[in-house]
């Protein structure tokens, strides 16, 4: 059976963000993930997560000014002190929050940058963090975003995500699979998820078009989620996606498609 997650980054956002602990609790969920921890600190998420028994499965490594833009700085050459910084922040949070898996955001190709050299910056940045999230157990994840929401992010598809991870040869490095973003850029998506199974640590759902909830829209999600509970997929299914209306009037599709 599929393990959900909610995305408190995506959904109970009329909320404030602490508030949305007890609301995914009360809607049945026994996972989180979100963007980003660092506006609070983590003793008041962990507190959170005790009070209502929710487990975190994923947050993003600091990705610079969001409101500015950025998404992600690990492909910049100008910021590895930044980005390194921020690798020692996220470890901090992930220990006191028992997180074993953290995300890093590749960024966009920065204005005048050859793309080899961003290339290389990334991939030195990948085996700096990994290798320094190693000694406590936590995995990195990178993840490929599609071209039309992001444009100009340095990492598109899932092919390309894979020759990263073989290139910077660290035993922690995994995929994180966004079923929407990749059917935006590629489709399909059984073959890509059978094919490469093990190093998928993580997925994430959200239907296309629209990025609204499961079963709203052309992703075949009844089948999905069967094949990928079929095929021995473990891992959580983070619910990152724009609710249509209300978040928990649009909750019906996790028993509508799993059952």
């Amino acid at each position: 059976m599929p393990k959900f997650a909610a995305n408190l980054s995506m959904l109970y956002t009329d909320a404030p963000f602490l508030d949305r602990f007890a609301l995914a609790h009360a809607a049945g969920f026994e996972a989180v993930e979100f963007l980003f921890p660092y506006a609070f600190g983590a003793r008041q998420i962990a507190e959170r997560l005790r009070r209502y028994q929710l487990k975190l499965v994923l947050f993003n490594l600091p990705a610079g000014d969001w409101n500015a833009g950025d998404r992600g700085m690990a492909c910049d050459p100008r910021r590895i002190s930044e980005f390194r910084d921020g690798v020692a922040s996220a470890l901090e949070y992930a220990t006191e929050l028992g997180v074993t898996q953290l995300h890093c955001m590749a960024g966009k190709l920065p204005a005048g940058l050859a793309p080899q050299l961003a290339h290389d910056t990334y991939v030195d940045n990948l085996r700096y963090a990994a290798g320094q999230l190693a000694p406590a157990g936590i995995n990195l994840l990178i993840e490929p975003i599609n071209h039309f929401d992001m444009p100009g992010y340095l990492l598109n598809r899932s092919r390309q995500s894979l020759d990263v991870i073989a290139e910077a040869g660290c035993p922690n490095l995994f995929l994180q699979y966004d079923i929407y973003h990749m059917q935006r850029m590629e489709g399909e998506l059984c073959n890509t998820i059978q094919a490469h199974l093990p190093l998928i640590k993580h997925m994430q759902v959200a239907d296309t078009p629209g990025r609204h909830e499961p079963g709203t829209g052309e992703i075949n999600y009844r089948h999905l989620f069967a094949f990928i509970d079929r095929i021995g997929y473990d891992g959580w299914l983070g619910c990152e996606y724009i609710p249509s209306a209300d978040t928990n009037e649009g909750l019906g599709w996790r028993s509508a498609l799993t059952t």
